[in-house]
């Protein structure tokens, strides 16, 4: 304990009325001074002693316990601090620091590490909930032991509760340099099948062209080359409904601290402007009016139907235009526009002329070249004015063997439909019975839906980019008229319709990655009994191998611990994705160099010094104590204030001019000034 002795007031009229009379009492002093007069002296010397006397003062003893300053330091563990020796350097450093101040038992330390989950350096902002509950007037000052990355850093140093003084431990190499990529620029959202431009930075120390690796949803990259430094914009082409993930790649550079960096990805949500669908049927039957009504009803689909009323090599006496309602648009419909059609339906088509060889050639083309065809096969099918006897038979998976099977049977799924993501949400459900189908043979593809004799009757197929389905029966129409309890007619189509426009979350062979946190899950949709090997490609290139676990048929999970922020990919059985763990880019990789100017106004606004250690995180400068206003660091040291703190533990007073007294003195200068204006 301390004892001390100050003087104490305690006005009675209070603060506000004792300031106002001293103000008075001070003129009144001016106005004796100045203007003289008789007993000026006795006068002003009474006023005075009624100001004091109201002040209440009083003498305080007082027992005080000094507290000590509170001091923090504070370690950098973001994943920039993993690079070569820094994360060593600076646990070396911390260590020292920690046993230094240990040394002085006026002090009180408080110590952290920062979360190495965070995206980016939050070194100021764990400072400040570490000394929350401390008074600004007891803090020593701050040492943060980090790479010089910080990313919240305040943005005005000087302003009034800035933590002070900061001072700042300097690790890493600052020569050496890094290439990195940085996506500038990127929208949310682009229309499925046009483009959308990205713009992207890629820097290299060593300046000059750089060749940079584009890919979308983990396709086959194509090669950009882009000028350092240079924001360049990046024209991506949106592939899908959904998520589209745009990963832009740098090979390694002469100066690399980490490959992490050297990729970025971008989300870009697809949307359909309108699915633009071609109706073409045959001639007039039952399930025309279904499957117009059907996609009709979805505000999304653009359709354009026809339906032949006619062959041409049929005669009577009515002309064509009392029959057409409009011309045919041949040409314009297989020729010109024909690429602008998301989807053809051939709904009991047979070749009669309408549409000639040259066009279903020019539809097999369209197929192989990314389009969508869906072919609902009748009678006709089966005959030698077949679609699968045209050019457009290069592209369909099955072909029919000149039967038409009669008689009621319900459709099944196969073992291929139970696992395939459009049929395998209709398994168990009853459905209702269909009256024919043609027989085929399926010889590519995947039969998802077969008739009793295990014939397909419904078979998807990819063809080089594009994609065909085949329904082998005119009776689906009977199930959405509900005949014999009905069946899933909208909901199957639907599935198909998307699937032939390549929804992903419809593909038969689907490799879904999910990076959150601390953990990456994989999740494998397949054909097949077993899964192939899995591998997990990390941010810094890395490679995991979790095993695989079966979680019904056809799919697997497998789940694998990360440690961090970046892009991630996965492989399995030809198969590619990619997840982002955080940010799309963290800002832990934004900058990965050792550097002082971050820190350095901080440091220099709250009195405090930066300093850069040695590889091994030796060269500490001194720790002294200073006082507790002007600069806290020299060239080769950093002061902790001396604050002086203090607690009252107990206190005593006494009154210096009791009321009977200043009463007494008060008539006393009040007779004296009597007399001497009496003379």
């Amino acid at each position: 304990m301390i004892e001390a002795v100050r003087i104490g007031f305690d006005p009675f009229p209070g603060w506000p009325l004792l300031w106002g009379l001293v103000a008075i009492t001070a003129l009144a002093w001016l106005a004796y001074i100045f203007l003289r007069g008789r007993a000026w002296l006795t006068r002003g010397l009474g006023l005075t002693l009624l100001t004091a006397a109201l002040s209440n003062p009083s003498l305080v003893h007082e027992e005080r316990e000094p507290l000590p300053s509170v001091a923090a330091v504070v370690l950098d563990r973001s994943e920039s601090m993993e690079i070569g020796d820094r994360e060593a350097a600076a646990r070396k450093a911390y260590e020292n620091v920690q046993a230094k101040l240990a040394e002085d038992p006026s002090l009180e330390v408080r110590v952290l590490e920062s979360d190495p989950n965070d995206d980016g350096t939050h070194l100021y902002s764990a400072l400040e909930g570490l000394m929350a509950d401390v008074p600004r007037d007891r803090i020593a000052g701050t040492i943060l032991i980090t790479d010089g990355q910080l990313h919240d850093v305040p943005k005005d140093p000087d302003a009034e509760g800035v933590i002070g003084p900061v001072h700042g431990l300097i690790v890493g190499d600052p020569d050496r340099g890094d290439r990195r990529v940085e996506l500038v620029e990127a929208p949310s959202f682009g229309i499925v099948g046009e483009t959308a431009d990205l713009i992207v930075r890629a820097d290299d120390p060593d300046g000059g062209e750089i060749d940079l690796d584009v890919s979308v949803n983990g396709g086959i990259p194509r090669r950009v080359r882009v000028v350092a430094g240079e924001p360049t914009p990046l024209p991506i082409e949106i592939e899908r409904r959904g998520e589209n993930i745009v990963v832009v790649e740098a090979p390694p550079g002469r100066q690399e601290l980490t490959m992490a960096n050297n990729r970025t990805a971008a989300s870009l949500a697809g949307v359909r402007d309108r699915l633009r669908v071609l109706l073409v049927t045959g001639k007039p039957n039952q399930a025309g009016r279904t499957w117009r009504d059907l996609l009709k009803s979805d505000p999304s689909v653009d359709l354009v139907h026809f339906t032949i009323l006619r062959p041409p090599y049929k005669t009577d006496s009515a002309s064509e235009d009392e029959l057409a309602l409009i011309a045919f648009p041949t040409e314009e419909l297989f020729e010109a526009k024909l690429k602008e059609f998301d989807l053809i339906i051939f709904d009991q088509y047979e070749r009669r002329g309408v549409i000639t060889q040259t066009y279903l050639a020019n539809m097999a083309r369209y197929v192989t070249d990314g389009g969508a065809l869906l072919i609902a096969a009748g009678e006709d099918f089966a005959g030698p004015a077949s679609l699968a006897r045209s050019p457009l038979a290069s592209v369909l998976p099955a072909s029919p063997t000149g039967v038409v099977r009669t008689g009621e049977f319900v459709p099944a799924l196969t073992e291929a439909g139970k696992r395939h993501a459009v049929t395998a949400p209709l398994d168990g459900r009853k459905w209702g019975g269909w009256m024919r189908y043609i027989e085929s043979t399926a010889e590519t593809g995947d039969t998802v839906l077969a008739a009793p004799d295990g014939r397909p009757l419904l078979v998807l197929d990819r063809v080089d980019q594009g994609r065909v389905g085949m329904l082998m029966s005119d009776q689906i129409w009977l199930w959405a008229r509900g005949y014999d309890g009905g069946g899933p007619f909208s909901e199957l189509i639907r599935r198909v319709v998307h699937w032939l426009m390549k929804e992903p979350e419809l593909e038969e062979r689907r490799l879904k990655l999910t990076a959150e946190g601390d953990t990456a899950r994989v999740e494998l949709r397949s054909l097949m009994d077993t899964a192939p090997p899995l591998q997990i490609e990390t941010p810094e290139g890395d490679t995991i191998e979790p095993a695989w676990t079966e979680t019904g048929p056809g799919q697997f999970t497998a789940e694998a611990p990360i440690g961090q922020l970046g892009l991630y990919r996965a492989r399995a059985g030809g198969l590619e994705t990619v997840a982002l763990n955080g940010p799309a880019n963290p800002k832990e990789y934004a900058d990965l160099q050792s550097t002082i100017k971050v820190l350095q106004p901080l440091a220099r606004a709250t009195g405090g010094g930066v300093f850069r250690l040695n590889a091994d995180g030796s060269g500490l400068p001194d720790i002294r104590r200073s006082g507790a206003r002007g600069s806290s660091a020299g060239g080769n040291w950093l002061g902790l204030r001396e604050r002086g703190a203090y607690a009252v533990r107990s206190s005593s007073s006494q009154a210096l001019l009791p009321g009977v007294l200043a009463a007494a003195l008060l008539v006393i200068f009040l007779l004296l000034a009597w007399r001497r204006e009496g003379r």
